[in-house]
């Protein structure tokens, strides 16, 4: 019967590898190949499972044969997948008695050297369970029926009725464990319609037509099968009598043959026991002829690896020679170069695990060691001494030699091609001492930046000296905002350019230079960086170019590949150092510029922070960290530079507060529009930010030592100094506003404060001439947030009559004090150019007054006779 257990481990068995498939069927088979049997072999146990799958296409179910087998703990694990929709062929073999194997075959294996499945049941009810189940799949999925050999389809079909299996489910009960209930599940098949088709029944019932049995008449057929009966009892015993001397021969040849089958048994006993004493010295023969031979190959294997060994340890005399006492001239370096390569791989040929640990203790080896690591300290030290000294050599050549360094009336730029091409020719030198003693590099990378230093700095301030001497520029003064000068005047009207252009020149000669040199020495002294220049170059020049120095070595490894910095290893905070020995000191020259080019010209520094800047962001190698801060430094002394500028513009600002009487537009209003048309002209790059923070500090320097000025003298000219001064500074920075967002902000701050100051001063002198008449308004307007309109007439001095007498007195002559008021705006001012637009307030100020004067007059006394805005405005117009 079908294992419930044993179904649901198939199920967890294919659900493992993923496959969503039912298990239909199961149980346990052993497979074999018939060759088994004979040899005396077990059969191998196995699980068949018969599976289906829905299909997602929406065409006919799939079904499968899946084969599981027990792994090493016992655990199903599907081992191999045959589809039902193959399944041509259902064999029972005949040569099994049993009848319990049988073949299945399948069309898709008709052409591979791949023998059909052979599987043997425990028992004929097991064979039968499992085919019927195959014949129902076969024929409700795929409507068709694989052949069948060597069974009835009959029979089988007739045992399925008689027996139909039971499945043991489980009941679990509240009150108790749970119980097995048997299940019957009935296997429906029939042989009409399942396993008989109709053209077979049709034969089947001519057949038995045409033999007559004669059932039907009961006495006649038993009579006959009587008369059959004694037939065949008659011809056995007449066949016996006859037969009986030949049993009797029979019987005397078995005899005879027994008697030789026992001697031949004695024979074959003495030749088995001569038999196993050969088998025993053969054995013994062979045991020691495997001993001989293992020892024999064991024996060349030895020597081989003996003279692989010794051609190791073996030191050539050529080496040797180049390694303890050898030149270094040019023309001895690839000698010495091929003993150095020779010297790194013995060494390394002899650690582990290059080497066999088995070896590394022998007293051979361990000799051989110590003779390497001598011969590579010699030459280790050897060449260090050779190469500081000739660093130290080339240096001082260059620097005994004038020619080299820019003389009066003639700038000559660095030029280091031969001493780079000289010091290449010793790159790979460097490679392998660095491969051999990595500590040896730091004494000559320090003598290399020390001898450089010295000619990196004699040729920055030969350069810079007569870069200064030759550039003609005229000094001009510092003092741009000085009260003394007159507003008329423009100094500093001196063309500065070339300080400018002494400054860029210094630093297109130098920054491009230092940084070949930042990486000349990198690569030149094996530091493991990343590349050191920018995608666009090894610098940025003048033009954008890529200088004419080429700072690759060609520098290649023992393969014949380029040695290229191994970006995972970083030494860059080690070689900032070295760069910072290597150039130390220059940075006086440049900061000497930048003092003489303050000195000529203060605003310059506008310009050269500009160009300061550009050069800055094209350096964005990390291992030109000198360079970097050589120019963040230089663009901090730049600013420094300008703000102390700033400062003592701001201090000549401040002394105008000093004059015990200011008068007019103030000097340095006029003096900041041409200072600030200037710093315009100079701003480049970046510097933009600088000039504003500057404009900044200026500006609000100049409000307040406006406001100080304006309140300090007398408060009846306050107005009028600050209205006049802010009006003069809108005029002269109207065009700069319009186009420098930091000035149009003052410019605005301005105006507002120039509005303010006219609402004084003109509501001052408005006030002053009518006071009586605008005091009787003030008076209403004050009352009317306490008391009705209708009371206010009845107020003491509020009456008509009062008001009739204020109108009479305020507006009589009118033209006349309208006149007054004119004069004593023109007497106070002292810019003519302003009194037309004040005048035009003055009048605008004036109606606004009278009006709402007029509407409160109509609202509180009524139509009371008094002059309107429209005569009023006529009037004005008029005068």
């Amino acid at each position: 019967m079908e294992d419930t257990e044993l179904r649901r481990a198939c199920a967890a068995a294919i659900a493992s590898t993923g496959a969503k498939e039912e298990v239909v069927f199961s149980i346990r088979v052993a497979k074999g190949r018939g060759i088994f049997e004979k040899l005396g072999r077990l059969a191998k146990p196995r699980v068949l499972a018969l599976t289906s799958k829905n299909s997602t296409r929406g065409d006919q179910d799939r079904a499968f044969l899946r084969v599981l087998k027990y792994s090493t703990g016992g655990v199903l694990e599907p081992a191999k997948l045959y589809k039902l929709k193959h399944l041509s062929k259902v064999e029972v073999l005949s040569n099994d008695t049993t009848g319990c194997t049988f073949i299945l075959g399948f069309d898709n294996l008709r052409n591979h050297s791949v023998a059909p499945p052979q599987w043997t049941m425990r028992n004929i009810d097991d064979r039968n369970r499992f085919l019927l189940s195959v014949l129902n799949i076969c024929k409700e999925l795929f409507a068709r029926l694989p052949k069948v050999v060597g069974i009835d389809i009959v029979e089988m079909a007739l045992w399925a009725k008689e027996n139909t299996p039971t499945v043991t489910d489980e009941v679990s009960s509240d009150n108790g464990p749970t119980t097995e209930v048997p299940v019957k599940r009935e296997i429906k098949v029939t042989v009409e319609k399942d396993l008989v088709s109709q053209a077979e029944e049709e034969d089947m019932e001519s057949l038995l037509g045409t033999y007559v049995l004669g059932v039907g008449e009961a006495d006649a057929f038993s009579e006959r099968m009587k008369k059959e009966l004694h037939a065949l009892e008659a011809a056995n015993v007449h066949s016996l009598l006859e037969s009986e001397f030949l049993i009797e021969e029979v019987l005397q040849g078995l005899e005879a043959a027994r008697a030789c089958v026992d001697d031949m048994d004695e024979w074959l006993r003495i030749f088995n026991t001569k038999l196993r004493h050969m088998r025993e010295d053969i054995a013994s023969i062979e045991s020691r002829n495997n001993k001989l031979e293992m020892q024999s190959v064991s024996n060349k294997a030895l020597i081989e690896e003996l003279d692989k060994l010794l051609e190791r340890l073996r030191i050539p005399s050529e080496y040797a020679a180049s390694l303890t006492g050898g030149s270094f001239e040019e023309s001895r370096m690839l000698k010495n170069v091929e003993a150095c390569e020779w010297l790194a791989g013995a060494i390394h040929n002899l650690e582990v695990p290059n080497l066999d640990p088995s070896y590394t203790n022998m007293r051979a080896v361990r000799e051989k060691r110590a003779e390497l690591e001598k011969l590579k300290t010699t030459f280790v030290n050897r060449a260090s001494e050779f190469l500081r000294n000739y660093f130290s050599s080339l240096v001082d050549f260059m620097i005994s030699d004038k020619s080299y360094f820019s003389q009066r009336g003639q700038l000559k730029r660095p030029d280091h091609a031969d001493l780079r091409y000289k010091c290449r020719t010793y790159a790979r030198l460097l490679q392998h001492l660095k491969s051999l003693d990595r500590s040896s590099l730091g004494p000559l990378r320090k003598a290399y930046c020390q001898s450089l230093n010295l000619l990196l700095r004699r040729e920055a301030r030969e350069f810079a000296n007569e870069l200064r001497a030759s550039t003609k520029a005229s000094r001009n003064p510092t003092i741009w905002l000085e009260g003394s000068t007159g507003p008329s005047q423009t100094p500093n009207s001196a063309d500065t350019s070339t300080v400018s252009e002494a400054y860029a020149k210094m630093l297109t000669i130098f920054i491009p230079l230092l940084v070949d040199e930042s990486s000349f020495f990198a690569h030149f002294m094996c530091f493991e960086v990343p590349a050191l220049v920018p995608a666009g170059g090894p610098a940025l020049n003048k033009k954008g170019a890529k200088d004419d120095d080429d700072d690759d070595l060609g520098i290649m490894d023992p393969d014949g590949n380029d040695m290229k910095p191994d970006s995972g290893t970083s030494e860059l905070g080690t070689l900032n150092e070295a760069l910072q020995e290597l150039l130390d000191g220059i940075q006086e020259d440049f900061y000497a510029v930048v003092d003489w080019a303050y000195k000529i010209d203060p605003l310059r520094c506008i310009s050269m922070h500009g160009i300061t800047e550009r050069y800055l962001s094209g350096q964005k190698a990390d291992a030109a960290g000198f360079v970097r801060k050589l120019l963040h430094d230089l663009e901090s002394k730049i600013s420094v530079q300008f703000g102390r500028f700033v400062d003592e513009a701001c201090h000549q600002i401040e002394r105008n507060e000093r004059n015990v009487r200011q008068i007019g537009v103030l000097s340095y209003i006029p003096r900041f529009a041409t200072l600030a048309a200037r710093m315009e002209q100079y701003i480049q790059g970046q510097s933009r930010e600088l000039v504003d923070k500057a404009y900044t500090k200026l500006v609000s320097t100049m409000f307040t030592t406006l406001e100080k000025i304006a309140q300090s003298g007398d408060p009846k000219g306050a107005d009028i100094i600050l209205l006049e001064n802010y009006a003069a500074f809108q005029n002269s920075l109207y065009d700069l506003a319009n186009v420098v967002p930091t000035l149009a902000k003052f410019y605005h701050q301005a105006s507002e404060a120039y509005e303010q100051a006219c609402t004084r001063h003109i509501g001052g002198i408005i006030t002053g001439q009518f006071s009586r008449l605008f005091e009787f308004h003030r008076r209403i307007e004050e009352l009317s947030f306490t008391i009705t309109p209708e009371e206010i007439p009845f107020q003491l001095g509020l009456s008509k009559s009062e008001l009739r007498k204020v109108v009479k007195t305020s507006l009589s002559g009118i033209d006349k004090s309208i006149n007054a008021m004119y004069r004593r705006l023109q007497r106070n001012l002292n810019s003519e150019e302003l009194l037309p637009s004040l005048w035009d307030k003055c009048k605008k100020e004036f109606l606004e007054k009278y009006d709402s004067f007029v509407q409160t007059v109509m609202r509180i006394y009524g139509n009371e006779n008094i002059p309107s805005v429209d005569e009023m405005r006529e009037l004005l117009s008029s005068l």
